[in-house]
């Protein structure tokens, strides 16, 4: 017999002991199980959905954003985007070019966000380009030359837009007239639904084809981002701060913690709180939160 059951039956079933006395310690070790088994439990369910989380975050975003402020674009984005794949760690590096524009269809219309990909590379890594849940991943014009797009599943069903509607995208980056600012005006034929599991990105997003958004922007053949994608997400801090390095002066680079701070700022309160009720004795250690900050 363990000696840990020894124990426990020379204290439950002692002979020499009042029956409520038996009846009392019976009672109290059933609280103790049940109050550790709802804590194990709540703890558990807490790191599951965080994984979750962060396992669906990290597969439609990119772990490091190369930006350069203020310049207006990246030039030379292949050779930089090539020269910055070598570093250790990084699994691969893909240009985008972001626009907040007005989406219509219908009569209705709304902000959101196009970006422009390179279609053949944005599919390996974006895990929304590989959640097509009607129509099909292409961005092939139709037989009038009009570009396709793909659009989130939220935006779809709120819409009732299906693979064939067209819409219409106007960006603020306007061109210059001897009248006015005139603002640019594209159709675009819905080619594919995409469903990332984020109801923001499903609601708000758009992706079109690269060479279309830099049209839309006005800008030349120019992109606003390097996305990169790591074999270690977790090193995203020390790979971010390397690439500022190589690629110079006047970069900027934001790791997916950072661009994600208020998301994971409120996982990390219901976790201190959780922590605090079982005595925050970890917590008070500074283990925890210089892991999470």
């Amino acid at each position: 017999m363990r000696f840990e059951w020894f124990v426990a039956q020379r204290y439950l079933r002692s002979p020499y002991r009042p029956a409520v006395l038996r009846l009392v310690t019976l009672m109290s070790v059933i609280g103790v199980a049940a109050g550790v088994a709802t804590l194990v439990i709540a703890l558990s369910m807490n790191t599951g959905f965080r994984e979750t989380l962060q396992d669906r975050l990290l597969g439609v975003t990119a772990h490091i954003s190369l930006t350069r402020p203020g310049s207006g674009g990246i030039k030379n984005y292949e050779e930089l985007g090539a020269k910055l794949a070598s570093i250790p760690g990084v699994r691969s590096v893909t240009p985008a070019v972001y626009q907040t524009v007005l989406l219509s269809f219908g009569g209705d219309a709304r902000g959101v966000v196009t970006k422009g990909v390179d279609l053949e590379r944005e599919r390996k890594s974006d895990e929304a380009l590989q959640r097509i849940v009607a129509g099909k991943l292409d961005f092939s014009p139709d037989a009038y030359g009009i570009d396709g797009l793909l659009v989130g599943k939220q935006l779809a069903d709120e819409w009732k837009i299906s693979p064939g509607d067209y819409v219409t995208i106007t960006s603020p980056q306007g061109r210059l007239t001897p009248f006015a600012l005139i603002p640019r005006t594209r159709r675009f034929r819905v080619n594919g639904v995409f469903d990332s599991g984020f109801y923001d990105y499903d609601e708000n997003w758009c992706f079109i084809r690269l060479a279309a958004a830099q049209g839309l922007t006005g800008t030349g053949d120019l992109v606003n981002v390097l996305e990169f994608r790591l074999d270690r997400p977790e090193q995203a801090a020390e790979i971010a701060q390397e690439s500022e390095r190589a690629a110079g002066l006047g970069f900027s680079a934001a790791t997916w913690m950072e661009e994600n701070r208020a998301l994971f700022r409120a996982g990390y309160c219901h976790l201190y709180w959780i922590d605090h009720l079982r005595g925050g004795a970890q917590h008070s250690g500074g283990s925890f939160h210089d892991g999470h900050r």
